[in-house]
């Protein structure tokens, strides 16, 4: 009897709350590749609310567990406001680009079971990522992650661009993971652990500098997260595999992928290794400048809207490295803050490309948007509204969400980074208002048409108030996210 309830004691202390919401989103996707067996072909447009449902369910048990703290599984999940924060932030990229693809994914004749499930696989493995206590949990979410996303980035397998988007991003994200798994390992011949809670016990007691190999092993990591984050020198694979990949898988990527690992390197270099804050602070001040300018001044020069908008996610990817440059909890906070509004803006502008075609083809040059004012006001009000966001003018999510990055800088003794920061938030001016030009000011381009459903216009419009109203009102989603960022301190 008493052994019994032992064991029923222990099963109850492993903290399974802790991957309840992760566990509801892999059923969703095993669930949606069993009805895709079921349904015949002309009820295949069930299965995205299908995916939907899930999602729904999945946010639903993170709300109920908010602000709960649980280690689960001997710590190697760990469910917090940090991890619950970006499991919600996931979700909701997730949900807006399921409801994109509804009309999208019929329309290019890839509405499959295994397109659902394989973005709610990923959406899981980001979800690990951002709750993991442990490397060895952190590299299977970060693998969970990468290859469906690979998969995702071929789905046009009769596209040459689009395998080739595949097959670059497989052999340079395993060449990044290789790195990765290589840190691992030598993290743990320095400390013997990988579970985060060791590392800080054993990196942070006496007073002498890291050992040569804890910093191998920092660079080692440091690369695999910068892949994933679009940092330079590690960008190279973003514009070709952008470019290939379906719209809305590259909306997803954009998002999903940079707030993954920004999680992850939060949790690790934040929080479990903070002893090397100012070596790491000189490395992220040179990624940053170098990332917010190429990405920058190579987008100027884009003629495809899909390119244009990758060379802008990297220079997103440098203002957020800013924040971490700057090492606290203000600069963390400033993280989250512009993850959230990254997603709304982002994910929105992608979903207004997926509507332009031109004979029947995706319509994917810059050119394309002009004049559509005239006929889709909607569809032109909410692409302005996503580009004024994205260059950073008030009162946007996109302002506020640079104004706390650069003001972290700033408070943390980097304002030489602020001011070149802002200095290419003015150079980005020119990239986004010159589509915002072409829509009202331009004559409308022959053989453009607009293909819209009921189920994008719903994202679209979630994502232009989502913009609107944190730019707005910034001072609750602040008070949000700096609770999130407290919770790991």
């Amino acid at each position: 009897m008493v052994g019994s309830e032992t064991s029923v004691l222990r099963f109850s202390d492993m903290g399974f709350a802790a991957a309840l919401p992760f566990t509801i989103v892999v059923g969703s996707a095993i669930v949606v590749l069993l009805a895709d067996m079921l349904l015949p072909v002309r009820r295949k447009w069930i299965l995205v609310y299908v995916s939907l449902l899930g999602v729904v369910v999945a946010a639903i048990s993170i709300a109920l567990l908010w602000g709960r703290k649980i280690d689960g599984f001997g710590g190697a999940i760990s469910l917090d406001r940090f991890s619950s924060f970006f499991w919600l932030l996931f979700l909701l990229g997730t949900a807006l680009v399921l409801l994109i693809s509804s009309s999208y994914a019929r329309r290019e004749n890839i509405q499959r079971g295994e397109y659902y499930s394989l973005m709610l696989f990923a959406t899981s493995g980001a979800m690990l990522m951002a709750s993991a206590g442990d490397l060895v949990v952190l590299f299977l979410g970060l693998e969970i992650f990468s290859l469906c996303l690979c998969v995702l980035s071929g789905f046009f397998r009769e596209r040459s661009i689009s395998v080739e988007a595949a097959v670059k991003y497989f052999v340079l994200g395993a060449f990044a993971s290789g790195f990765f798994l290589y840190g691992i390992a030598l993290c743990y011949g320095a400390t013997g652990s990988t579970l985060y809670t060791n590392l800080q016990f054993m990196l942070s007691s006496g007073s002498r500098l890291p050992s040569p190999l804890v910093l191998a092993a920092c660079a080692m990591l440091l690369v695999g997260l910068l892949f994933k984050v679009g940092s330079v020198p590690f960008h190279m694979w973003i514009p070709d595999v952008y470019e290939g990949a379906p719209t809305s898988i590259t909306g997803y990527m954009s998002v999903i992928s940079k707030a993954a690992a920004l999680a992850a390197f939060i949790r690790i270099f934040a929080v479990s290794v903070p002893v090397i804050q100012l070596d790491l602070s000189r490395i992220l001040w040179v990624a940053a400048v170098c990332t917010m300018t190429l990405g920058n001044v190579v987008a100027v020069v884009q003629t495809n809207i899909k390119r244009m908008l990758a060379y802008s996610s990297i220079a997103h990817a440098g203002y957020v490295l800013v924040a971490l440059t700057a090492g606290t909890e203000a600069g963390y906070s400033g993280v989250l803050f512009y993850v959230l509004a990254y997603t709304f803006m982002t994910i929105g502008a992608f979903g207004v490309v997926t509507l332009l075609t031109r004979a029947e083809v995706e319509a994917v040059e810059i050119s394309s948007f002009s004049g559509i004012a005239k006929r889709h006001p909607f569809l032109s009000v909410a692409m302005a509204v996503f580009m004024i966001s994205l260059a950073g003018i008030p009162p946007t999510a996109g302002f506020f969400g640079k104004f706390y990055v650069f003001s972290a800088a700033v408070g943390a003794g980097y304002a030489s980074l602020a001011v070149i920061g802002v200095l290419n938030s003015l150079v980005s001016v020119y990239i986004y208002m010159r589509v915002v030009f072409l829509m009202y000011k331009k004559e409308e381009s022959e053989g453009i048409e607009v293909s819209s459903s009921r189920a994008t216009i719903v994202a679209l419009t979630i994502c232009v108030l989502g913009t609107i109203v944190i730019g707005i009102f910034p001072s609750g989603v602040a008070s949000l996210v700096a609770s999130a960022v407290a919770a790991i301190f």
